[in-house]
């Protein structure tokens, strides 16, 4: 899986709206302690989070289409989450600016089709879309905002295999 910059902003971004809802005490407002929740400016997400303006202005747009997050106009105006962190998953960004979280050459995995040995080709396709759903799904932003991450995140992650890269496969074009 490639996981592309759309992504990785949006999840940021979100994250970042989080935060400043749930305020230093966790109490949604904020930390104004009046139980009203303050929007997060694109201004503020820009700086905080450093990503460029124009690009986080579309993904916002496709989160409010998503109904993930919701905009308030004026000077005190900006971005809220439109449900409660733990409904929105992270899997549930990653749709609304991407599309599909498993795709093989625009096809969904289980439309896929082949002959001969690679007749199994889409179990193992259905195969990866589930082990991506059962990371993404099952992971909030509320999870991933205070690192108390899914079981399957942290037993997944626990073995330090997981954290090296694995070589690419030996290139055939090296001129022999």
């Amino acid at each position: 899986m490639n996981i592309t910059a759309r992504s990785e902003y949006a999840v940021r971004a979100v994250l970042a709206i989080a935060a400043a809802q749930a305020g230093p005490g966790g109490t949604g407002d904020g930390g104004t302690g009046d139980g009203a929740a303050i929007p997060v400016s694109v201004e503020r997400l820009v700086t905080v989070q450093q990503l460029p303006r124009k690009f986080l202005e579309g993904i916002l747009a496709d989160l409010r289409r998503a109904g993930l997050v919701v905009s308030r106009r004026g000077a005190a105006g900006g971005y809220l989450l439109a449900r409660p962190e733990e409904a929105i998953s992270v899997g549930d960004i990653i749709r609304a600016v991407d599309g599909p979280l498993a795709e093989v050459r625009g096809l969904r995995p289980h439309e896929t089709a082949y002959q001969g040995e690679a007749e199994h080709l889409p179990t193992l396709w259905v195969g990866v879309r589930a082990a991506l759903r059962e990371v993404l799904d099952g992971t909030s932003v509320v999870q991933l905002r205070t690192g108390e991450l899914p079981e399957v995140v942290r037993r997944l992650t626990a073995s330090p295999e997981a954290w090296r890269n694995h070589p690419a496969a030996p290139s055939h074009n090296d001129g022999s």
